[in-house]
């Protein structure tokens, strides 16, 4: 008898853009995770690695972190002289510490990187790409709700979810909340298991809602745990919502929204160096009283 196949999910990296410790901050989180003897410790910026087998994977947005990454988890690292696990690369959008890492994947290794039009006109319009030798490196758009694989065995599904273009594609005050390619979760099917991965989102919608309803895993985007968070800590000028993420706490929060779907696992990711959830504090434990875990670099779970 065949033996179901076991789906494997590591985070590479739980932190948001900049990573934790940022390089130019010294917030409170940012000074523990540089102290050695801090219980804090440093996160890479976000990235998911998905396996079947525990030989061949799938990593879901490529972190300038990516090296690093690998060298922090053996089942990546290579086996033999030019080798890589690493079958394909899928991008959630097209933002600075989800694609840039591919520039790190240029060694003339055979892989598939899968991605919407509006993401792939993004690779296409910048001639840097170009270092992935398209001989080896396949590029491949992939329609909303298309099935595709990005790993033999392991159905997956790109669907729109309320965000906004790239900050280095913003032309004065963008439009918010827009389904569309620009920003997209991952939909993961193996049997009747299903795992999502949102490492980005501007707000629930209903249809997102019901798309997520009783799922066995979801990755969240845990950006900040308030809108104004970034604001009140002297950090930045622009809440959440407008840097398109919704807030952990607060009305419309995904505490609360994402609380009442059913979901057996939740997982927050791409959280912000500022976020309180780092540590032990009321805000951990308000997340963790809900049911959600926080996620950290080297996580690992297995359905």
């Amino acid at each position: 008898m065949n033996e179901k196949p076991e789906l494997r999910v590591i985070v590479l990296g739980a932190a948001a853009g900049g990573g934790l410790p940022q390089w130019n901050c010294g917030c409170l989180n940012c000074a523990m995770a540089r102290d050695p003897d801090s219980s804090l410790r440093p996160q890479t910026q976000s990235s998911l690695a998905v396996s079947l087998d525990g030989e061949a994977w799938a990593v879901f947005n490529a972190s300038p972190d990516i090296r690093q990454q690998i060298q922090d988890n053996r089942p990546l690292q290579p086996r033999r002289l030019r080798h890589s696990p690493i079958k394909s690369v899928v991008l959630t959008n097209g933002d600075i510490d989800h694609l840039s890492g591919l520039l790190v994947l240029r060694e003339k290794q055979a892989l598939a990187v899968f991605t919407t039009a509006a993401v792939s006109q993004i690779l296409a319009d910048n001639p840097v790409f170009a270092v992935l030798d398209p001989e080896l490196v396949s590029r491949r758009s992939v329609a909303i709700d298309e099935p595709f694989a990005p790993l033999q065995g392991l159905e997956a599904r790109l669907f729109a979810v309320p965000g906004k273009v790239p900050l280095f594609l913003e032309n004065g005050e963008p439009e918010l909340d827009v389904e569309s390619e620009n920003t997209v979760g991952i939909e993961l099917r193996v049997g009747s298991k299903r795992v999502f991965y949102v490492p980005g989102c501007g707000m629930l919608s209903d249809a997102l809602g019901t798309r997520l309803r009783g799922a066995d895993a979801l990755f969240f985007d845990g950006t900040l745990f308030t809108d104004d968070e970034m604001i009140a800590s002297g950090t930045g000028h622009k809440t959440g919502r407008r840097m398109g993420h919704m807030p952990i706490d607060g009305k419309g929060g995904s505490l609360v929204t994402l609380g009442a779907l059913g979901i057996r696992r939740k997982i927050y990711v791409h959280i912000n160096n500022t976020n309180p959830i780092w540590r032990a504090g009321a805000e951990r434990e308000c997340v963790e009283g809900r049911g959600f875990e926080v996620g950290f670099d080297g996580m690992e779970i297995r359905l």
